[in-house]
């Protein structure tokens, strides 16, 4: 029995799939599985609701990579290609969902639609959450299962005639043979601190932005309030002067009330800068500068022409590389040759590409042709 073949597992149970997992891991993005002692499940569609459709500072980090990745120059070698890898999909734009899916989920899986005669006429990407990837016996992926409600449609590995039926793209995981590790996962603490943060500061807001105070009864014979008397005096200060629509209203006290107001000790306004300090985890988990997201004390960068370009040399570039070699990969047998970014037409680019061109130019040493090479032109024509 080899390595992998021990560590997978078979699916198994009459109606209910099994995900083949790791020995002692549980993935964290598969759905159907029986969660290990010391294993919480991820729940993919909680964390997507509470980052990417509450929360500002992940939702813009998410669409600035996303829609980067989707707006790049890309350099197609075959025009099929292009226009395969160029087709909206639901009116979205393919490169950018697979870099949305990747950042999220850190799996992307592209189904390809193919025509009578086996070409591929379409790339269709599928929901990530509702793929399970079905292990052989040798442990290696030999179908991917598409869950949908009450509903599963197998998708073999290759079609009759060996063709790829589906492209699976995925960040690195080092405890997983099937899944990859997606950024959500990482973001998901800062996430909840953020948005529990923004609830504390609307409960602040609700009640004058202060804790209201306190009111204390002095009858001079050490007598409390009765019950009755005290349900109504609640009663009246909540009807009266709770709300931000009673904020600022004078208070007349009867005999023997005395209001003491009360604030904010530094230590409870360290909310803000717990918040600050939560978006900023959620731009890092991304890959995203702060800066670029408006976040107030970030000065990592020394302008945001520095921020820009840092997001296009450490995380577009290489997604996007994933992405594209990742497509041309799972279609070899019809594309030989990946797409490329034309680097000369991304304006973030556009100081390096000066530097080089410059540096270049100068070599005295270096022949018109060898400069041409270097700054990635072809070399020219003779003239016979």
């Amino acid at each position: 029995m080899s390595f992998l073949t021990s560590l997978a597992t078979a699916f198994k149970g009459g109606g209910q799939s099994r995900v083949p997992v790791s020995r002692g891991f549980i993935s964290p993005w598969a759905t159907a599985f029986d969660a290990a002692p010391g294993h919480a499940p991820f729940d993919y569609s909680r964390e997507v609701g509470e980052a990417y459709l509450a929360n500002p500072v992940a939702q813009r980090a998410v669409r600035i990579v996303a829609e980067g990745v989707g707006g790049a120059p890309v350099i197609y070698p075959d025009e099929k290609l292009r226009r395969l890898i160029e087709c909206s999909c639901g009116s979205q734009p393919l490169l950018e969902v697979l870099a949305a899916h990747l950042a999220l989920h850190g799996n992307a899986f592209v189904q390809i639609i193919k025509d009578g005669a086996g070409v591929p006429v379409e790339l269709y990407p599928l929901r990530p959450e509702r793929v399970q990837v079905v292990a052989g016996e040798d442990g290696w992926p030999s179908a991917y299962r598409y869950i949908l409600a009450d509903r599963t449609l197998t998708l073999p590995l290759e079609d009759e005639d060996g063709w790829p039926n589906v492209i699976h793209l995925k960040g690195f995981h080092p405890t997983d043979d099937h899944y990859g590790a997606g950024c959500l996962a990482a973001a998901a603490p800062a996430v909840a601190i953020h948005n529990a943060a923004s609830v504390w500061n609307r409960a602040l807001l609700d009640n004058a932005a202060r804790p209201s105070g306190a009111l204390v009864y002095d009858s001079g014979d050490a007598a409390g309030l009765s019950a009755e008397q005290f349900d109504r005096l609640k009663a009246e200060l909540a009807a009266a002067f709770q709300g931000q629509g009673n904020a600022g209203r004078p208070m007349l006290l009867e005999g023997g009330l005395d209001w003491k107001a009360m604030s904010l000790s530094p230590a409870d306004m360290d909310f803000a800068t717990l918040k600050a300090a939560a978006a900023r985890d959620i731009a890092l988990a991304f890959g995203v500068p702060p800066m670029l997201l408006g976040l107030p004390g970030d000065n990592t960068y020394a302008n945001y022409r520095e921020a820009n370009r840092a997001l296009w040399r450490l995380t577009l570039l290489p997604l996007l590389s994933k992405i594209l070699k990742g497509l041309q990969a799972g279609m070899s047998d019809w594309f030989a040759e990946p797409p490329s970014v034309d680097l000369d037409r991304v304006p973030a680019l556009a100081d390096d590409r000066e530097k080089l061109w410059s540096q270049v130019t100068s070599a005295d040493f270096l022949d018109a042709d060898e400069k041409r090479e270097l700054l990635g032109l072809p070399a020219r024509k003779v003239q016979q």
